[in-house]
């Protein structure tokens, strides 16, 4: 498993962001990924609740954290794992956070503008990378 730098942004247009409008349940716009943003004290955190990579081919049971570097670890499910830790609020934005990934290495950016979270993945250049959008999960 890697660990990844992440910060997030606030919205662009409209009432400035607040350090709880990351809060919630987001689900990715293709349906793949379900996470829950949420506060640990005086930072941000993310739980992975639903994912197509941490799920096995029957998407109900979850797969174990097999790739962890560390052998004690490797037998553990990734069901609501914690894999955004330690963004905090600052200066009008989240930063400084790290994302635990269950399936490759790969830097990270995130942006929330007009109610949508923006996840952008890649591997050296944000240019050569993927952008995966979150909107607000209902129910």
């Amino acid at each position: 498993m890697a660990a990844l730098n992440v910060g997030l942004i606030p919205m662009a247009h409209g009432e400035p962001a607040g350090p709880e409008a990351i809060v919630g349940t987001w689900e990715a716009d293709d349906g793949t990924v379900k996470l829950d943003m949420f506060r640990a004290g005086t930072e941000f955190q993310a739980r992975m609740l639903y994912g197509n990579e941490i799920v096995e081919a029957d998407n109900v049971t979850f797969k174990k954290d097999a790739r962890n570097p560390d052998p004690g670890l490797r037998a553990r499910s990734l069901k609501n794992i914690i894999f955004i830790t330690g963004l905090r609020w600052e200066d009008g934005e989240w930063s400084g956070g790290s994302i635990y990934d269950a399936s490759s290495g790969y830097n990270c950016k995130a942006t929330v503008k007009d109610g949508k979270m923006h996840l952008r993945g890649y591997l050296g250049l944000p240019a050569m990378g993927q952008t995966r959008s979150f909107h607000r999960a209902r129910g």
